[in-house]
């Protein structure tokens, strides 16, 4: 049985910090083969750079995806091409830069891919994820027999579709982006494991992240404010999904905290 940790979105310094902290712990305790965040807030808390990215990639995270916040530092927007295990979503139009999926290998050998997609309601008019995911999805299965997808997305109701949409053809649907954790994880149907948002690793006195007196503001105002990362209780959100390198197929979806 292969196991896979996914890590809910980093959130800054702090989120950072979460993942040097537990990291050893997090692979003497789960002996996950293969480790996937998605690191779009990582520097600063909105955006990732090349250090902060280089960064989690040096503390044992294998594969790091993105959202729309991808796009914030120009520092990173010219390096995604050289840097393949940082994914961007793949229904962004063609001659964007840098990479939507990765078929990668665990260290036994095990082939894996990873899709990136990102929602459209309530989000920019990108292209189609399902009409995506339906493309990438028979090109990736060619390659790996284990297919996980990081669905970024900010619609409950986006994000289950995809989960039913893609139920049996990949490994396991998984939900970012809105940064507090949900209680629906399970397997489907046909074998998909499904969770319709992962969580935050980072400041969890916060609002998503964000200092609270400041996200209040803004609400109470409705002034547009710098965001700040906040400080406090820092915590880690993840799932680990059990599955079955012959079929593909995932048997158990755990939803962690530390």
């Amino acid at each position: 049985m292969l196991k896979i940790l996914f890590i809910g979105d980093v959130v800054g310094r702090p989120g950072r910090r979460v993942l040097r902290r537990l990291m050893p712990e997090l692979k003497e305790r789960y002996r996950a083969d293969l480790v996937i965040a998605n690191a779009e807030n990582s520097a600063g808390g909105i955006g990732a750079t090349p250090s902060t990215v280089g960064e989690l990639h040096e503390l044992g995270v294998d594969i790091i995806t993105m959202g729309n916040h991808v796009w914030r530092h120009s520092e990173l927007v010219a390096r995604l091409d050289e840097l393949p295990y940082t994914l961007r979503p793949a229904n962004y139009p063609p001659g964007t830069p840098g990479h939507g999926a990765i078929a990668t290998n665990t260290q036994d050998g095990t082939p894996v891919a990873v899709l990136n997609l990102q929602g459209r309601v309530f989000m920019e008019p990108i292209d189609c994820p399902f009409r995506t995911a339906q493309r990438l999805v028979p090109e990736l299965k060619e390659q790996a027999r284990i297919i996980i997808v990081d669905f970024h997305a900010e619609a409950t109701s986006e994000k289950v579709a995809m989960g039913w949409f893609l139920d049996g053809k990949v490994t396991a649907v998984i939900g970012t982006h809105t940064h507090v954790a949900t209680a629906d994880e399970r397997i489907l149907h046909h074998g998909t494991a499904y969770i319709t948002d992962v969580g935050m690793t980072g400041p969890h006195d916060s609002v998503i992240g964000v200092k609270k007196e400041i996200a209040i503001r803004r609400f109470v105002q409705g002034i547009p404010i710098h965001f700040q990362v906040a400080k406090g209780e820092e915590r880690l959100e993840a799932v680990l999904i059990e599955c079955d390198p012959a079929t593909g197929r995932a048997s158990a979806i755990h939803r962690l905290r530390h």
